[in-house]
């Protein structure tokens, strides 16, 4: 996912968070106002916020995109772990350390995903809530130390399958908490892991809302208000061919 015209990776592989920091201090109960500027287009490999734990106070800092475990020779690896199947996560090597020990939340307040449209170009869609608020991906997070020790925090976001309304568009998407799930997800001293499987469910099909953007989208160099303007507003150009 390096660039327009690059093969777009599995849900999800793009997201949004471009709501008031007011609302994403109120929503996940933090002590301190982050610096967090609107991004309308994150990808892989990029910081991203996050929210975890520490010392018994939720915190917000960045992390890069794309997990890399402790035990990983070549972080290079989180390039293909941007994403943790919820269904295997608890299981899988590597992930299920991070998943017993380390999980966190992600903020964000929409996410991409393209269409398949015969032999046309995908058309992709932002998909949000209805109120344009923000809420949160389940995430899991590591820290890996390279050879000379310098620490590097990476995180990757959950999925699940696609409810009944974002099947035609994915097979797949990010699992989302809702804020009364936060507490136990990220209470690593609590419930075992195996109960938490209960809590990485598609949200109801009413939650969330889709609707097709510009091909603008496809290219990570673009981080601006167009990429999540509804296709046909200004600045948002449509994809060659039908929509469905």
């Amino acid at each position: 996912m390096t660039g327009k015209g690059s093969k777009l990776g599995p849900m999800c592989g793009r997201y949004s968070l471009t709501s008031p920091v007011e609302s994403v201090v109120q929503l996940f109960d933090l002590d301190t106002r982050p610096n967090l500027p609107p991004r309308y287009n994150i990808a892989p490999t990029q910081e991203v916020a996050v929210v975890r734990t520490e010392g018994g106070a939720r915190s917000l800092g960045l992390m890069r995109w794309g997990l890399v475990p402790a035990w990983a020779k070549d972080p290079a690896i989180g390039q293909r772990l941007i994403n943790a199947r919820a269904e295997t996560a608890a299981d899988k090597p590597s992930f299920r350390s991070a998943f017993k020990r380390r999980r966190c939340l992600i903020p964000a307040d929409g996410f991409y995903e393209w269409q398949a449209r015969g032999r046309g170009p995908k058309q992709p869609y932002r998909i949000a809530r209805p109120d344009g608020g923000p809420f949160a991906f389940a995430g899991l997070w590591e820290a890996w130390r390279d050879g000379e020790g310098d620490e590097r925090l990476t995180c990757t976001i959950l999925t699940t399958e696609a409810n009944r309304a974002l099947r035609e568009i994915h097979a797949r998407m990010p699992v989302i908490l809702g804020p009364d799930d936060y507490g136990p997800w990220l209470d690593v001293d609590g419930a075992a892991p195996a109960a938490l499987q209960g809590l990485l469910e598609p949200v109801p099909e009413d939650w969330l809302a889709a609707y097709p953007v510009s091909t603008r989208v496809n290219n990570v160099k673009n981080d601006d208000p167009a990429c999540i303007a509804p296709l046909g507003e200004a600045g948002a150009e449509a994809a060659p061919g039908r929509l469905p």
